[in-house]
């Protein structure tokens, strides 16, 4: 037989859903015939993207809602001055358009007011326009929540809250290293991380702080998290540490009179 020659296809994801998809929510009980349970549909010509049963799938009381703080938060209006800026930008942005062809997630570290928290929110937005679930937490925030059910009073269980953190596609863990580390904080941390490291889930992290002591009064990450943690984080992943003025003083500026 002849030899034909090999015709090599190069698939691009697909950045939005169609408007209309031709399968049915009743249909999401068994597996999807467009994706086949995969979560990613290949379009003919154009390439890959988020099945459209994942956008009719979206878990209506999932906790994804950012502080009002961030609402108008995108990759658009982000302020990148520096060199370390424009880079943490671009790899977040690589991240969100390219999901779920990635590997690790984003670290996110540097003083504050560099936009660390912009663009972790900036990523979650893109990824739920393409019909990924995420959730977003402020970890000082999980940690009240996961306290607070163990009130008998409350009508929330730890189980509850920790369910959906363990299992979404993307979680973002917004001030990692913020509350004190006892070992009630460290437990359950690691019990988080060490879940979604094992299940191999995207996990995108932002804090204030860093893996190298510039002051020895100071604490590293690794101080915040413990060693088995960090260690973790750096498997699951990539670290980016972002370098610039803090944003926030712009809007505190001294009048002259």
């Amino acid at each position: 037989m002849p030899k034909g020659k090999v015709q090599n296809h190069k698939f691009e994801v697909v950045p939005k859903l169609v408007e209309q998809a031709d399968v049915s929510v009743d249909e999401l009980d068994d597996e999807c015939p467009l994706c086949f349970g995969t979560g990613v549909e290949i379009v003919v010509g154009k390439g890959a993207r988020a099945c459209s049963c994942r956008k009719l799938n979206v878990t209506a009381n999932m906790n994804d809602t950012f502080p009002p703080r961030y609402d108008k938060c995108t990759f658009e209006n982000y302020t990148a001055t520096t060199s370390s800026q424009k880079e943490a930008r671009h790899l977040a942005f690589v991240l969100a358009t390219q999901y779920p062809a990635v590997d690790q997630g984003l670290l996110l570290m540097g003083d504050v007011g560099v936009g660390k928290t912009h663009l972790a929110v900036s990523i979650v937005k893109l990824l739920k326009d393409n019909g990924f679930k995420c959730l977003f937490y402020e970890f000082g925030a999980l940690l009240k929540e996961i306290r607070d059910s163990y009130n008998p009073n409350t009508l929330s269980s730890e189980l509850a809250i920790l369910d959906p953190v363990l299992n979404v596609e993307i979680l973002v863990l917004d001030e990692l290293g913020a509350s004190k580390p006892t070992d009630w904080v460290r437990d359950t941390l690691y019990h988080i991380i060490n879940s979604r490291y094992n299940q191999k889930k995207t996990t995108i992290f932002t804090t204030n702080f860093l893996d190298t002591r510039v002051d020895p009064t100071m604490d590293i990450l690794e101080d915040r998290v413990g060693v088995s943690i960090r260690s973790r984080i750096h498997q699951m992943c990539r670290t980016i540490v972002i370098k610039g003025d803090d944003f926030r003083e712009t809007f505190d500026q001294p009048r002259r009179v």
